[in-house]
């Protein structure tokens, strides 16, 4: 379906088969990104996600920001019994989530666990990209946290000027939000970057950050390779990994406690299998997965139920193309209607309902793969 969207042609996609037929068979001719105003703002238009370049230089940054995060993800624990770094950022902070949430329930009041449950996910993001834990008062962070909530707020909205190009000449209080958050967001990141590179020590990588600097200083690589990255790139690779993860695993862990609290009989399910399979003894591990089939089928459902990323972010054509015989040109701003497909009635029975059991064999021991691969989060392809 092709709409007008102020003065721009807008072709939004709808139905699992012709998403997969544009992102994943026709992946490289629908890869690219609009030039949308707002996104010349996100890490000065150098942002690996918005940016509108999809050639090679994209894709071997791209790779090696991919290389540098796996590499931390699954990197083994000095510290710890944990199976790795990732793991062990991850059970401190959930230690820290229950112990602040059992003590604000036994002071009786309500509270809003949007703010506590954002602090976490910035420390993991923390601990990854810069090797350091945040005291949750403290005030840089806080800082970025409140900024990040007015950031949502705005961008959720989206930017009128996107489509009418005329409104970029007007005042416009949620654009200028929307602009101080990313200038004040790329400064945050580039102090950090900027204290990495004054301690760095090739023989002692401590993170994300330190690895993307390694690369950058690799005479290897040579000056005119794709892959070189320029010293003043790499706070825009590591924007993009702190980003990337930023809001939106805080907004899928607000969905997944508001529905562990209004269906309290999946909660008590989850935490039946939890005691079951892992016990009281020990926290749950990632290699415990596997086994934990109504957890999983829990998570996907939220994912599901709540869409809480309705479209992805905006594809581009790269080149004149056809999709199911019709003739799309170069430069068509693409959306991919995720919410459409979580709740197509031709894919799920009674799609409006909550009902993790919907992702489970018959005898409830696995996950059915391929109706977890129906639904839609992130995007399909290499530009999600």
């Amino acid at each position: 379906m092709e709409v007008r969207i102020g003065s721009r042609p807008v072709l939004v996609l709808s139905g699992l088969d012709t998403i997969r037929q544009a992102l994943v068979r026709q992946g490289d001719d629908f890869m690219g990104r609009p030039d949308l105003y707002s996104f010349r703002f996100v890490a000065d238009g150098q942002s690996l996600a918005f940016s509108p370049d999809s050639g090679e230089v994209w894709k071997a940054r791209r790779k090696l920001a991919q290389s540098a995060l796996k590499s931390f993800s699954i990197a083994p624990s000095p510290t710890s019994s944990c199976s790795c770094l990732l793991e062990e950022h991850v059970s401190k902070e959930a230690e820290y989530l229950v112990t602040k949430f059992l003590r604000l329930m036994e002071e009786g009041k309500s509270f809003e666990p949007y703010r506590y449950l954002v602090v976490s996910v910035a420390n993991v993001i923390c601990a990854m990209c810069f090797g350091k834990r945040y005291e949750h008062e403290d005030q840089e962070l806080l800082r970025l946290v409140n900024s990040t909530e007015e950031f949502t707020d705005v961008a959720a909205a989206g930017n009128p000027a996107d489509f009418i190009p005329l409104l970029r000449y007007l005042p416009s209080r949620s654009m200028k939000l929307f602009i101080d958050f990313n200038r004040y967001f790329l400064s945050f990141l580039q102090r950090r970057v900027k204290e990495h590179y004054e301690t760095y020590d090739e023989n002692y990588i401590r993170d994300i950050t330190d690895s993307l600097i390694e690369q950058c200083l690799d005479k290897k690589l040579g000056t005119n390779t794709a892959a070189q990255i320029p010293k003043e790139k790499i706070v825009n690779l590591v924007n993009d990994l702190f980003g990337a993860g930023f809001d939106t695993i805080t907004t899928a862990l607000s969905w997944s406690l508001m529905y562990l609290v209004t269906n309290p009989d999946v909660q008590k399910k989850i935490h039946e299998e939890l005691d079951r399979t892992i016990g009281r003894e020990r926290r749950p591990r990632l290699s415990d997965r596997g086994t934990l089939p109504y957890t999983e089928a829990f998570i996907l459902e939220m994912f599901r139920h709540s869409s809480f990323l309705p479209f992805t972010i905006p594809h581009s054509t790269t080149k004149d193309t056809t999709l199911n015989g019709y003739f799309i040109p170069k430069d068509r701003c693409v959306f991919v209607n995720q919410w459409q497909v979580n709740h197509d009635e031709k894919l799920w029975k009674d799609p409006e309902s909550f009902n993790p059991e919907r992702f489970l064999s018959a005898d409830g021991t696995r996950v059915n793969k391929e109706d977890g691969e129906k639904v839609l989060v992130f995007g399909l392809g290499r530009r999600r």
